[in-house]
């Protein structure tokens, strides 16, 4: 039986458990659920309105009993003969759709992919097509490997570039060797990556973080490159990857400022998707809804958006599996442990993309807690960028062997909230 910090963890375990809500299905947590209202009608006209409104809402859940046709269900051929009539934006969109169409989309029809041009300090250029490509809820992941990279002390710099064939005729495969224009994503300097941050090792490697969203692997022995890993949040991803130019990257439309119709009341309606995942498998994956703060609540020049609060236990949520981030080279694959990507995509109360990133994240030990010490160990998961911060807070609970979240909070630039509403915080 079990006594004293034992059985205290266990009635946490247990009330945690019981709790849980639905991961991967971009559930909502818990007090966060979004909900649909009813049509707000009295007298006897209202409830014939009513009537009408559930009996169409009912019929809409039925399956068509005189079509059994769907997209989806098409034969891989006719939907191939479909993908062969669009440009290649809009297969990329089409690939995002589910892994069926992402297959589809990539069969040798569109010709778009991602390279990494490394520059070394000569003024010589590789340029490297990525090896492998996983779709997640909302990035994609792009991988390099060889065996033949440049020596690291030669080189001072790496770019990221989309590309695609200069010219495309649809109903054909894109010629391997035939021009392709560049579109400019993102530019990093290798000149002193080993002083950049570290977020992981194993046996082999060394992992670093170069914002935005590249991970690259360093062999322990050599200090040389083993692979990278571009992390690449679909928002913009398709004008990112193509409206550019080799020297100039896509810039989006300037931002109108939505007007804020009461500014007193502060920031309300907003909605969070975040994902943790790592090769295809996902340890964390939910939405929620209906997040507000009221104006005032301002720390250090950064709005505090509460996601899930410490203090409310009914809000914390399991990390399903063993959290760790995999990876592999045409010679050796291994597997870091407390490292992992992660995806956050926040949209404003009108449902527009307010803030959205993909990055690598590692979870470390604080410096200090105000978690009680019976509930476990205590970790940290932490991200920043021009626009935010992200603060999670984990615990280890030892008996199942699992983390659970049970902190998480947004800190969202007052600079940002300002030219997005054209207002002053």
């Amino acid at each position: 039986m079990a006594t004293g910090r034992g059985r205290l963890v266990q009635q946490h375990c247990r009330g945690l458990r019981a709790l849980r809500w639905p991961l991967g299905g971009g559930g909502a947590a818990p007090g966060r659920a979004g909900f649909r209202k009813e049509p707000s009608v009295k007298g006897a006209a209202g409830r014939t309105a009513l009537q009408q409104y559930a009996r169409w809402e009912k019929d809409c859940e039925k399956p068509p009993t005189n079509c059994s046709v769907s997209l989806d269900r098409m034969p891989p051929e006719i939907l191939l003969k479909i993908f062969s009539y669009l440009d290649a934006a809009t297969l990329l969109c089409a690939g995002c759709v589910n892994r069926r169409f992402y297959h589809l989309a990539n069969d040798k029809i569109s010709g778009l992919g991602w390279v990494i041009i490394l520059k070394e300090k000569s003024g010589r250029e590789h340029v490297l097509k990525h090896v492998d490509l996983s779709i997640n809820d909302a990035s994609a992941t792009a991988v390099w490997y060889g065996k033949h990279w440049p020596r690291l002390a030669a080189l001072s710099g790496l770019d990221l570039c989309g590309v695609m064939p200069v010219f495309m005729h649809r109903p054909k495969t894109p010629s391997k060797n035939g021009p392709r224009w560049h579109s400019l994503m993102a530019e990093y300097n290798l000149s002193d990556l080993t002083g950049s941050t570290m977020i992981g090792c194993d046996g082999l490697i060394r992992i670093f973080c170069l914002n935005p969203g590249l991970l690259v692997g360093l062999w322990k022995r050599e200090e040389e490159l083993a692979f990278v890993m571009a992390n690449l949040h679909f928002h913009h991803l398709v004008e990112r990857s193509a409206l550019g130019s080799a020297t100039v990257p896509y810039e989006p439309p300037p931002h109108s400022p939505l007007l804020d119709d009461n500014p007193e009341y502060g920031l309300h309606d907003y909605q969070l998707h975040v994902d943790m995942h790592s090769s295809g498998i996902s340890y964390l994956s939910g939405t929620f809804r209906s997040l507000c703060t009221k104006k005032g609540y301002i720390e250090n020049g950064y709005v505090k958006l509460v996601v899930i609060s410490f203090k409310n236990n009914t809000e914390h949520i399991p990390l399903i599996g063993k959290l760790g981030l995999f990876w592999r080279t045409d010679v050796f694959d291994g597997y870091i442990k407390s490292c992992s990507i992660l995806d956050v995509t926040l949209l404003d109360e009108y449902g527009k993309p307010f803030w959205c990133f993909s990055s690598p994240v590692c979870v470390r030990s604080p410096r200090s807690s105000d978690s009680p010490d019976f509930l476990g160990q205590t970790y940290n998961v932490n991200y920043m960028d021009a626009e935010g911060k992200v603060c999670m807070e984990l615990v280890w609970i030892e008996e199942t062997e699992e983390y659970f979240v049970v902190s998480l909070v947004l800190y969202l630039s007052v600079a940002k909230v300002n030219r997005w509403f054209g207002t002053k915080y």
